[in-house]
């Protein structure tokens, strides 16, 4: 019996991951749940486990590739397929990678060229740009050795060498934009080759004179959505991929440049000159990939922020007063966020469209209060969701949280564990924030934005005392959230952080 591994549930707003790893080798023995590939998004990395015990037979896509939720990784043979069979299937899986009409690589019989092509990368990339070439001709490799690193707009990958060898021939240079199957280089896989110099335009073979792009029905699939969505004219775009081709970048530029579509196709602008105590480097496909989505965040929800501060002296006060016995008898310290999560969560159920969401023409009402709290790690922001938290008590936050801290550094956060939340807290003032704007986690409606507790002079019954304050920051949706109501959210959870009790009668 053979069990499907498959890309599992990726969160609402991740519909994508890149391979990272293979934990396990075609032909190794799982047990069930045992990790078998690591997946990365970008927002965490998780891995995904064996459905099934068994003995893994096929893997079909490889480390690098881009997958949607759903693909097919890899399978596993429940009745113990011998390995043998399964070292078949391996060199099998990586050749289905390469474009189809590409000749297959050639890699047992010594003396013979090996091709190394452009993997695919999923079904929505069809190009990606050269970012480094790892090897030169004449230089010796290993079978699953990294020659060539390939950025896309969602991921970097490094593309292995499928036969041990000499790099007989590079046939792209750096920052060359090439398409799935494209050659990349040739291996000799018996012995030393005869040098050939590297090829710095980017073909294998003379290059055609570029050629203007007659239209639409001319370009690649990624080029021509971009120019037919935002209704441009391929002739005024002038490409600079391959043989003068349109690239996905080239449509976005020109997009962002609507006043030259008119003119006549020109060259890109020259970048400016450097002083002397300056370095440019390309900003990464994934790193471009993050900041679009967090201006697309921008663009879809009409976004606001309103402020508020909040005298911390009561909870200051509660903390010190209790923090020994509640350490003590819980095993945690007490600290701000689980005030903040009650508060927050006492003020969602006054202002219900504050936890809604929106779903095309219709609202979504939650009845239940999955709060994301945002964790930062050296590898990114995660927002693990901190479940049924009205039915959580101040102790149960904190374990909770302090949970979630410990496995975000780890990396041992689950995808399950970061997906649902209907309402977001981030505390910038951990790193020393005075006040900010925070971006909305769609497909929320609304994040607090806490920040640093500074003592600053205020007026209580006539006098100006000094006092512990923090400003709060509610960035809403518009669309779902009116002014009266995120105002009304920020006062109720100014009024519940300023008198503690109230959470206790329930006021």
């Amino acid at each position: 019996m053979t069990t499907e591994i498959r890309v599992p549930a990726l969160g609402e707003s991740v519909t994508e991951a890149t391979i990272g790893k293979w934990l396990k080798n075609a032909g190794e023995t799982v047990a069930a749940d045992e990790p078998v590939v690591e997946l990365e998004t970008d927002k965490v990395s998780v891995e995904a486990p064996a459905p099934a015990a068994g003995v893994l037979s096929e893997i079909v896509a490889n480390e690098g590739d881009t997958v949607e939720v759903g693909a097919l990784l890899g399978r596993i043979d429940e009745n113990g397929a011998a390995a043998a069979s399964a070292s078949a299937s391996s060199a099998a899986s990586r050749a289905t990678s390469q474009d189809a009409s590409a000749p297959a690589a050639k890699a047992e019989a010594a003396g013979e060229d090996v091709e190394v092509r452009v993997p695919a990368s999923g079904e929505s990339v069809t190009e990606a740009d050269v970012g480094e070439i790892l090897k030169k001709v004449g230089d010796t490799v290993a079978v699953d050795e990294p020659i060539v690193s390939l950025e896309t707009d969602k991921a970097a990958m490094d593309v292995p060498a499928p036969a041990a060898g000499v790099i007989k021939e590079i046939a792209v240079g750096e920052g060359d934009t090439v398409e799935v199957g494209a050659l990349l280089a040739v291996i000799s896989s018996g012995g030393a080759a005869s040098p050939k110099a590297p090829q710095t335009n980017g073909a294998a073979e003379p290059a055609a004179a570029p050629a203007p792009q007659a239209g639409s029905a001319d370009l690649s699939p990624a080029p021509r959505r971009v120019v037919a969505e935002r209704g441009l004219d391929p002739s005024a775009i002038q490409g600079t991929g391959k043989d003068g081709r349109i690239t996905k970048g080239d449509a976005l530029a020109a997009a962002a440049a609507p006043a030259r579509q008119a003119r006549a196709p020109q060259a890109p602008a020259a970048p400016r000159d450097l002083g002397p105590r300056e370095e440019r480097v390309k900003m990464s496909r994934l790193r471009q990939t993050i900041a679009r989505r967090l201006k697309e965040a921008q663009d879809t929800a009409a976004m606001l922020t309103t402020f508020n501060d909040v005298d911390m002296t009561a909870v200051m006060d509660l903390r010190k007063q209790y923090k020994e016995l509640f350490e003590k008898k819980h095993g945690v310290k007490l600290g701000f966020m689980s005030f903040f999560v009650k508060a927050c969560v006492h003020a969602l159920k006054e202002v219900p469209d504050v936890n809604a969401e929106i779903d095309g023409t219709d609202i979504i009402y939650k009845n239940h209060y999955d709060v994301s709290i945002a964790v930062g790690t050296d590898r990114g922001l995660v927002v693990p969701v901190l479940r049924d938290a009205d039915q959580k008590s101040l102790a149960e936050i904190e374990l909770e949280i302090a949970d979630f801290g410990r496995r975000a550094r780890d990396g041992s956060l689950t995808i399950e564990e970061m997906q649902g939340g209907t309402f977001s807290i981030t505390n910038g003032g951990v790193y020393g924030s005075l006040m900010s704007t925070p971006i909305l986690n769609q497909p929320q409606s609304g994040i607090l934005g806490m920040h640093r507790i500074e003592q600053r002079p205020v007026v209580v019954d006539g006098q100006v005392i000094a006092r512990p304050m923090m400003y709060l920051a509610l960035s809403y949706d518009h669309r779902i959230v009116d002014g009266k109501g995120a105002v009304t959210f920020l006062v109720r959870v100014k009024e519940n952080l300023e008198d503690p009790q109230r959470l206790l009668l329930d006021l």
